[in-house]
């Protein structure tokens, strides 16, 4: 589906103070002279002369100072000239919008959701594109820490680990949220609604954030496959990453299985997935997770850890001493990575890992 291209936001015009003076000035006229000022009409002084003071006339007739133009303001001084107009405010067009649950409803209308999306679009290729390489943006994506996300009571940018790198993608997530809201509260079920959650699906599996991707997923299978059906092809896609998050995230097996049963999905690799995990088989783990995409792949990297500590405790339990390079191998780290990050207290003799030592009689 083509969505209509966005080609400027526009911002409210930012009154300027030529109106307010002009009008301050107004109401000085008429006051005693000498300086001061009073708001209104006064007396025409100054001297021994009386004036008529009110309005906006000649009040203040032989006085000194009294009847001024609207250049002295209050005590005398003027008014310098970069006061004469405020400059207009530069505001980022995914930050214009604010989240409809907090009020903002200008995401409910279907054309501006559509525009919205366009330059969401826009600027995630834009960050692409600056990180250049492959293994660049890979590194991108994983910098961007997203355990300070903003949640429904602080609208606040994520915690970024690089911001130079990465606050463009922070700001794509967070307006996907928006937009997330704007077609939830529109109750709108049609294409772009698909295309649009498929992206934001999409894009937080890749930056593992499953609170964004979770409800996203269920609002996908519960709200828009039921009013428009989404392809086969897409119906398989999104139902892979529910097992997939089901199994390796929240660890929980029996509901992987009952949501592949319900929905009927026929995928290998996630069958290859959940046997491995039921048999805690770390190689069949890791012979899969090198022949999934790369949305899948980050699903998996969930279930890593534990099973390769898994795998450290059976190495534990079996051998005495291992070849390092074997075991590097197996656990898929390196020994530094090992002792650092996984608390292995084994001793490194050499190329030889010694996990026991036998007691001497």
């Amino acid at each position: 589906m083509s969505v209509p291209l966005l080609t400027s936001f526009c911002h409210p015009a930012v009154p300027s103070f030529e109106a307010t003076t002009q009008s301050t000035a107004m109401s000085n006229r008429g006051g005693r002279g000498g300086g001061k000022v009073f708001r209104g009409g006064g007396r025409g002084g100054g001297g021994s002369g009386s004036g008529s003071g009110s309005g906006g006339g000649s009040g203040g007739s032989g006085g000194s100072g009294g009847s001024g133009g609207g250049g002295p303001g209050r005590g005398g001084r003027s008014h310098s000239g970069p006061w004469g107009r405020l400059k207009p405010v530069d505001l980022d067009p995914l930050d214009s919008f604010g989240l409809p649950s907090k009020g903002d409803t200008r995401l409910l209308d279907f054309k501006t959701q559509e525009r919205y999306y366009t330059k969401i679009v826009e600027r995630y290729m834009t960050f692409c594109s600056d990180a250049g390489e492959r293994d660049e943006l890979l590194r991108r994506f994983a910098s961007l820490d997203l355990k300070e996300y903003p949640s429904v009571s602080a609208a606040s940018s994520p915690r970024l680990d690089d911001p130079a790198s990465t606050k463009a993608l922070s700001d794509v997530m967070m307006a996907l949220r928006k937009l997330r809201e704007g077609i939830v509260a529109s109750k709108r079920t049609d294409e772009f609604a698909i295309q649009a959650y498929l992206f934001n699906i999409r894009l937080s599996v890749l930056i593992k954030h499953p609170e964004s991707y979770h409800p996203a997923i269920l609002h996908v299978l519960r709200t828009i496959h039921p009013a428009r059906n989404l392809t086969s092809v897409e119906l398989q896609e999104v139902l892979g990453y529910l097992v997939l998050d089901a199994a390796c995230r929240r660890g929980d097996l029996a509901e992987a299985y009952a949501i592949r049963h319900r929905y009927a999905l026929q995928d290998a690799k996630v069958d290859a997935v959940l046997a491995a995990l039921a048999h805690d088989n770390y190689v069949a783990f890791r012979r899969v997770q090198r022949n999934v995409d790369g949305h899948r792949a980050k699903l998996l990297e969930f279930a890593e850890g534990e099973m390769r500590t898994h795998v450290l405790k059976c190495f534990g339990r079996t051998y005495l001493a291992v070849d390092q390079d074997w075991l590097e191998k197996c656990a898929g780290e390196s020994w530094e990575a090992l002792t650092r990050d996984r608390g292995v207290g084994w001793e490194l003799d050499g190329k030889k890992v010694v996990i026991r030592k036998v007691r001497a009689k």
